[in-house]
């Protein structure tokens, strides 16, 4: 069944709004089913340090603030839909947290749902899985048989509450074998057939539990990939190098509900309240400044569309980027640190644009930061593009650059003609691909 094209209502709850899923989907339950509340949220990224800088308070203050929520709002259940952890070694505090999370909200009566990532590590969120199955969480670190990936999540009173198909991030190795001679266009053809089939089988052995419970329970989705259309945010990578770029939304089997994880912006997919990517719960780059993170509540009421109601993450870590010249600094670093405070300073990436060459610019910076709550974490200086084309930035470094943009401008170097350099941008997108699978 296509998705209908029409824009959300919008509808009130409490004293917020709430967007309602399009009314006009043909729903296959007309008897009431008990309520059932889930918190979606993705990306957390345990264990990131953002430019040096440990975000391990943060984290623990994003649980605290969490166990609040779930107790204030009544969720039954928290879907964390991939990229739990930063990396696939976690430092041990990661760990900590990851394990206080499961217990506080095991002591709550939630149920929890984690995923894996592109970031995580199978081995890592495999080897707990067991144990934390005891605990009332369900682990999911990898694409499985379709009908392995359909989970009841339950209400707060132990009944079931949804149907769940919980698909991971999915590599191309856990549904499609490589064929010779493929070119990068058939590759990607085949890998997002492939996993649109992986969606298609899982969604029909939800519909056969279903039917076996004899219960109207809806049917939620999960994923983490880039859909046609999302809008990225520097701190995300790429996850289907030189393969799938992004998966068409039409080729989501029709669930009542999908979360999906991987893009850092919080936003709706295709103009539909009930395909929505929640964000990540922190700030994870600087160009992400000045968005609201938020979770999702979504709210399921006998055969009513669900309700999706955005809440709001407070901001434990204040975070500015800065554009400006020389002589504008001082007024915008002062603006900036209104925001901060001894304990808690501004963490502060700032960009001079300036004709002139400036070889002491972040002596000077630093030295107008001093007496204030900032701490300037990136100080640059913009060039113009006819320079920047020739030549990187002086104070770029290797964190504002991702491997391929690395790998290409040490191929710009070379007089190799574009055919050559359009077959290594290919290998080496495969290289990378492969080491990211190796290191899974």
């Amino acid at each position: 069944m296509d998705y209908p094209a029409s824009h959300p209502d919008c509808i009130a709850t409490g004293n917020r709004l709430a967007e309602r899923a399009p009314s006009n989907i043909e729903w296959p339950f007309c008897t009431a089913a008990p309520p059932m509340r889930l918190l979606h949220t993705s990306d957390w990224h345990l264990g990131q340090h953002f430019l040096g800088k440990s975000r391990q308070a943060e984290h623990q203050a994003l649980i605290d603030w969490l166990l609040q929520q779930t107790k204030a709002l009544a969720v039954d259940a928290v879907l964390i839909a991939g990229d739990i952890f930063d990396t696939g070694t976690p430092p041990s505090y990661a760990r900590e947290l990851y394990n206080q999370l499961v217990e506080r909200l095991h002591d709550a009566k939630v149920t929890l749902l984690l995923l894996g990532g592109n970031h995580d590590s199978v081995a890592v969120l495999g080897e707990s899985r067991s144990l934390l199955a005891r605990l009332g969480t369900i682990v999911v670190p990898c694409a499985e048989a379709p009908e392995a990936q359909v989970h009841c999540l339950k209400r707060r009173d132990g009944t079931p509450g949804a149907l769940v198909c919980a698909v991971p991030f999915i590599r191309p190795r856990d549904v499609l074998l490589s064929q010779p001679g493929q070119s990068a266009y058939e590759k990607q053809g085949a890998l997002q057939e492939a996993i649109r089939h992986h969606y298609a089988a899982a969604y029909a052995a939800a519909l056969a539990q279903r039917e076996a419970l004899a219960t109207p329970l809806p049917i939620v989705l999960t994923g983490h990939l880039t859909t046609v259309g999302a809008s990225t945010s520097e701190s995300v990578r790429e996850i289907y190098v030189g393969a799938l770029e992004a998966f068409p939304t039409s080729a989501f089997p029709p669930a009542d509900y999908i979360a999906l994880g991987h893009i850092h912006r919080p936003q709706r997919v295709g103009g539909l309240a009930h395909v929505r990517y929640s964000g990540s719960p922190l700030t994870l780059s600087f160009d992400e400044c000045g968005q609201q993170k938020e979770m999702l509540l979504v709210d399921f009421a006998g055969a009513a569309p669900p309700t999706v109601t955005p809440l709001p993450v407070p901001d434990f870590q204040p975070l500015a980027a800065l554009t400006c010249t020389l002589a504008q600094a001082p007024a915008a670093l002062a603006e900036a640190a209104a925001r901060g405070t001894p304990a808690r300073p501004v963490w502060l990436e700032v960009t001079i644009v300036e004709d002139d060459y400036l070889n002491d610019l972040p002596a000077r910076i630093q030295a107008l930061c001093d007496g204030l709550p900032l701490e300037a974490l990136r100080i640059r200086r913009a060039r113009g593009q006819r320079e920047a084309a020739l030549v990187s930035p002086q104070l770029e470094t290797l964190d504002e650059l991702g491997p391929e943009a690395v790998f290409a401008r040490r191929l710009a170097l070379e007089e190799i003609d574009d055919a050559r350099q359009q077959a290594l941008h290919e290998r080496f997108r495969e290289t990378v691909a492969g080491m990211g699978e190796a290191a899974a």
